[in-house]
């Protein structure tokens, strides 16, 4: 009996999380994620599955993030009808993230269905709605951490703590063919060795196969201690407070902003940094931070601090930038790409007493990877903004382990027979991982980099790669190069940027001239 898999997503990049197994004529899914980042990756999220949505039997879901979570209404509306494992607390993250996601798809849309009707474009419709969002929440089922679950015939998972995010799971999978298991185990996101609400990540031993993220594979991070993190965070709001403007934190909903909570607070409380309002501009955030006050170990009452203001409504949060001097603005979503953190920076980037420190990953082709790598001017909601604001960051609060945390994880994973497969990560990130584990974890020649929709058989005696002609949605080097919207958005930067530090109008007026000159041969 043949068991292969597909990787349909988390190939070459970080987003998108989706691995098809298919076994005897059943299909498993693990994640079905969205993707997030340059524009000719989201466009897949509007496109057709690489599968019949009514062809899958069972979901496995490794954790609420929407990179592994978002396409999940999705998948449901087309016609899946199969039940979606996960833990507890995913589900209960799930309930609310989901629904969050749909509501956003449809402002987002209604927004650039209103400018192409001004352009006389197209209309457009939602990835899914809020309700469809909801009415996924009917096909979860919750598993506990290490209890094995029999999900079709021949087939059994278990959920082991990935000590990533509240309910975040590796899961292994063992296939029953002709009499011999086959075992394979997905990482999931796994998390860092100190981590404030999170235990230290786990998972069983003796594989056939591993499929590992590597989103940090190439970095080695100095030890962190809730002490250094701390340290280290006041010292960033100390010098934002300096610098006289207010303190953006673009930040993941769920976790990243209940950990800058808890040290913000304290280190207001024991007078180690100014005491400044701190406004938690998400209602998805306020909503993460409930559950983790009644589900999540470590610290509670995060929303009882005097300091901590919560701005539910549109009103309240655009009632923040009337706001002058110091204070403090946490808000989604962490890579730049949407929420209401694009609004916040759209009105204080370009003054230079402003601070803006990062948090987490910032993926290729997001607003959050420009300013990181130090662009001097970027576009937001179609307008031109000078980047004249303090660009910080800070890698404590990362949710991922680095490279030397997940080529250690690995190896306690040994033995592992057949072959390692690196995701979810980028190509120096790969690279940095397969460089650490090969020969020292499995031999090198076990060490596999997919690209996107990729098929391996797994039953031979090693992982054997089948025929894609023709069924690849992009080619390679478009999920990991930058693209044309990317380009052209830098060009009418450095085009406004010539044009206005042209000497006269004659001037300008032969640079729009060879601009027509290059448009016409074309």
């Amino acid at each position: 009996m043949n068991l292969t898999v597909r990787f349909c997503g988390a190939a070459r990049t970080v987003t998108g999380s989706c691995h098809l197994f298919e076994f005897g004529g059943r299909r498993v899914l693990v994640d079905c994620g969205m993707f997030q980042g340059q524009k000719t990756l989201k466009a897949l999220n509007y496109g057709a599955f690489p599968f019949r949505s009514a062809d899958i039997d069972a979901v496995l879901l490794t954790h609420a993030h929407i990179d592994h979570s978002g396409l999940l209404p999705k998948l449901v509306k087309d016609g899946f009808r199969g039940p979606i494992l996960a833990t507890q607390g995913t589900i209960d993250l799930c309930s609310f993230m989901l629904p969050d996601s749909g509501s956003i798809q449809e402002s987002e849309v209604a927004t650039l269905n209103r400018r192409n009707a001004a352009r006389g474009r197209g209309i457009v419709t939602p990835i899914y709605t809020q309700r469809d969002a909801l009415a996924c929440l009917d096909a979860f089922r919750p598993v506990a951490y290490q209890q094995w679950t029999e999900v079709l015939p021949g087939v059994r998972v278990r959920f082991w703590n990935a000590g990533h995010l509240l309910g975040s799971a590796s899961i292994e999978l063992e296939f029953m063919t002709g009499g011999h298991v086959i075992g394979v185990l997905a990482s999931g996101d796994i998390g860092p060795d100190a981590k404030l609400f999170q235990p230290l990540p786990e998972g069983p031993t003796d594989l056939d196969y591993l499929i590992c993220e590597s989103t940090y594979g190439d970095t080695d991070r100095p030890p962190v201690t809730e002490d250094s993190r701390r340290a280290h965070l006041a010292e960033e709001v100390r010098a934002a407070r300096q610098a006289g403007g207010p303190l953006l934190i673009p930040a993941f909903a769920v976790e990243r902003t209940q950990e800058l909570i808890v040290d913000l607070v304290d280190l207001m409380n024991r007078g180690a940094i100014p005491q400044a309002p701190i406004f938690l501009d998400s209602p998805l955030a306020i909503r993460a931070t409930e559950v983790f006050e009644r589900d999540a170990s470590g610290p509670a009452h995060l929303l009882g601090s005097p300091h901590l203001r919560c701005t539910e409504s549109v009103e309240d949060s655009k009632a923040i930038d009337r706001l002058d001097g110091f204070h403090i603005v946490i808000a989604a979503s962490g890579m730049c790409d949407a929420g209401r953190i694009r609004h916040h920076l759209k009105r204080y980037l370009w003054q230079a007493s402003t601070t803006v420190l990062l948090t987490g990953f910032q993926a290729q082709g997001t607003l959050g990877r420009f300013l990181n790598d130090g662009a001097r001017a970027v576009r937001i909601q179609g307008d031109e903004i000078q980047v004249k604001a303090r660009m910080r960051r800070i890698d404590d609060y990362s949710g991922h382990a680095d490279g030397p945390e997940l080529a250690r994880w690995i190896a306690a994973r040994r033995p592992i027979r057949r072959g390692v497969f690196l995701v979810h990560g980028e190509e120096p990130a790969l690279n940095g991982l397969s460089e650490r584990i090969a020969e020292r974890s499995v031999p090198a020649a076990q060490v596999f980099i997919p690209l996107l929709d990729d098929i391996y058989e797994l039953t031979t005696r090693a992982p054997t790669p089948l025929d894609v002609a023709g069924r690849r949605r992009l080619a390679p080097e478009a999920v990991t190069n930058l693209d044309w919207h990317n380009d052209m958005s830098k060009l009418i930067l450095d085009i406004n940027e010539r044009m206005q530090a042209a000497a006269d109008d004659r001037t300008r007026g032969v640079i729009v001239r060879r601009l027509r000159r290059a448009l016409e041969a074309e």
